[in-house]
């Protein structure tokens, strides 16, 4: 049986003295989106930070079967990890064209970039319309676009998605979760932390549901949509 891209191990997370994560494990293997599901304040982007080494944890987080705990978030993120942070941290005063510049970064395991600015801009025609306008100036929608794909320019093989449409248009809904199926055609793994059960189920093959930094239930989205005590219990308001 092959290795899991990301193993998550007995992990425990902290925020100052509070005690956020109890002993999570997860996994991911190579070319899988898994969708992290569960009502706010419960842990999941806690989680998404604990594996990027941006929070004080304990236990194991595992990438290609190298400890990642206990490595600085940079060194975490050139192993191959990406980060999509919910509050879609970009660079106000340069442009889109510049914003998605600075996130490339050869992957070493790669003979060439496996994703280029025109890529982006297929993706995402928006972008393209706006090349060389401020970031800063973008609607929240033209914003979430940019951070995606500065992200995805890094070449990264796993990335960490929190919230990717919150706050958003049906129409930019949509184009967010087109994107989401090209990285999965393209092999690209991805831990999504979505509120919306509609497109997590949609688009994930796994699903993870936490409750009080626990993982309370693991399954397909089939399974999920089959089981309506979890569902009450973990995840409608």
């Amino acid at each position: 049986m092959s290795q899991p891209m990301l193993e998550v191990s007995g992990l425990h997370a902290y925020y100052g003295k509070s005690h956020i994560l109890h002993g999570v494990d997860a996994h991911i293997d190579d070319g899988e989106i898994v969708a992290l599901l569960g009502r706010n304040g419960v842990g999941r982007s806690t989680m998404a930070k604990a594996i990027l080494g941006m929070v004080r944890a304990e236990g194991s987080v595992k990438f290609r079967g190298q400890e990642m705990l206990g490595r600085r978030t940079f060194e975490i993120a050139h192993a191959g990890i990406g980060y999509v942070p919910e509050n879609r941290d970009i660079f106000p005063t340069l442009t889109v064209r510049q914003n998605l510049l600075l996130g490339e970064k050869r992957n070493p395991r790669q003979q060439k970039p496996r994703w280029t600015v025109e890529d982006m801009y297929r993706m995402f025609p928006r972008l393209k319309e706006r090349e060389n306008t401020s970031a800063g100036v973008l609607s929240g929608g033209e914003q979430q676009m940019l951070t995606l794909c500065r992200t995805l320019m890094g070449d990264p093989d796993l990335i960490l998605i929190d919230e990717p449409t919150e706050g958003l248009a049906p129409m930019i809904v949509t184009l967010v979760g087109d994107f989401l199926k090209t990285l999965k055609e393209r092999g690209v793994s991805v831990l999504l932390i979505e509120q919306k059960l509609a497109i997590a189920l949609d688009i994930s093959q796994r699903v993870y549901v936490m409750g009080h930094g626990h993982i309370v239930f693991e399954g397909t989205p089939r399974d999920l949509k089959a089981n309506a005590q979890v569902r009450k219990e973990w995840l409608e308001v």
